[in-house]
């Protein structure tokens, strides 16, 4: 059994910054992939960035300078800091972990950028 449980969103100004974090338990190898993903209603969900058990890390070009992921393999759990936040980053901010056999998704959390 593994769960993917994500936290931190919320409601800021545009130009402000959030920090999520995701925190997987579990049977969770140790080689393994856990990566943002967000999505608004009506649209397909989208990656953000993604981080491997190693520290490879990969970005959307919408995230490049602006997001930072990061995780503690000790803790299973991945972080995004996100900086310079902007209206279009509103959206429902989900958690994956990917390692051998199924994908796990976490319930999501809404991060919401509005003055």
């Amino acid at each position: 059994q593994v769960q993917v449980v994500e936290s931190g969103g919320g409601l800021v100004q545009p130009g402000g910054s959030l920090r999520l974090s995701c925190a997987a338990s579990g049977s969770i190898f140790s080689i393994n992939t856990m990566g943002w993903y967000r999505q608004v209603p009506g649209k397909q969900r989208e990656l953000v960035a993604v981080i491997t058990s190693d520290g490879f890390t990969h970005y959307a070009d919408s995230a490049k300078g602006r997001f930072s992921i990061s995780r503690d393999n000790a803790k299973n759990t991945v972080y995004l800091q996100m900086n310079s936040l902007k209206p279009e980053d509103t959206a429902a901010y989900y958690c994956k972990l990917s390692q051998q056999g199924p994908d796990y998704w976490g319930q999501g959390t809404q991060v919401t950028v509005s003055s």
